[in-house]
């Protein structure tokens, strides 16, 4: 296995004072919402961990199709570990969004669009990963999974734009001058500060972990080629 890049290391020590910093921001420079109170900043988590999920299933995406072009084993390492990352990001997004919901909306979960089709995503990108355990011949599982990858991300727009295009009680906070979902609310200055360093912080936090994950996958294929050569 390669040596651990510096800039790896680099960008392990700027991820955890990025970190840090959006905490701090969130639970001290963030002014409390007038009407949630505390309950108001699970906010700026659970939009930052569902960005990074919508952001790894468009890598993978994006990973699937340059391994249809080259066929290429580096495309499907990568759009692999972006969904493995991706699928437990959105759903601590899930999860913060019903913690967030319980005082709001008075119940943890109910079949609203953007949480329906938030389910609809999670559950199709389960199957990215039955997909995968189904399929021994490596080209096979790749080129299958990088099919799977493109299309399954048709799913992922539609989340995004469900609580624009259908009646939904979830807030449009981002980009509607008159938040009236369930938990709406406008965004003053420092909130928005808050609110772009935390998605900017997790963006980073993404990039950090693909790599380290990367390099994880790259020591296991070393280690089953090296199996297989005891074997034979």
């Amino acid at each position: 296995m390669e040596e651990k890049p510096r800039f790896l290391s680099l960008l392990d020590g700027i991820t955890g004072i990025l970190f840090l910093a959006a905490v701090l921001l969130v639970f001290f420079y963030a002014p409390l919402e007038r009407s949630m109170g505390a309950v108001q900043k699970v906010f700026y988590f659970h939009v930052s961990t569902a960005w990074v999920g919508m952001l790894g299933f468009f890598v993978s995406a994006l990973m699937g199709g340059m391994y249809i072009l080259s066929r290429k084993k580096i495309w499907d390492m990568i759009g692999f570990s972006s969904v493995e990352i991706s699928f437990i990001f959105f759903f601590i997004a899930i999860v913060s969004g019903s913690i967030w919901a319980r005082p709001i909306w008075n119940t943890w979960w109910t079949w609203d669009p953007r949480l329906t089709t938030a389910a609809v995503v999670e559950l199709i990108y389960g199957a990215y990963f039955l997909l995968r355990q189904a399929i021994d011949e490596p080209q096979q599982k790749a080129r299958f999974s990088a099919v799977y990858a493109i299309f399954g991300f048709l799913s992922v727009p539609l989340t995004f734009v469900s609580i624009r295009m259908l009646r939904t009680i979830h807030p449009v906070v981002i980009g509607a001058g008159d938040p009236t979902g369930g938990g709406g609310f406008s965004m003053t200055g420092p909130m928005q500060v808050t609110f772009f360093f935390s998605l900017f912080t997790f963006s980073v936090l993404f990039v950090d972990v693909l790599w380290h994950r990367i390099r994880l996958e790259k020591l296991e294929s070393m280690m089953n080629k090296l199996r297989l050569e005891l074997t034979s």
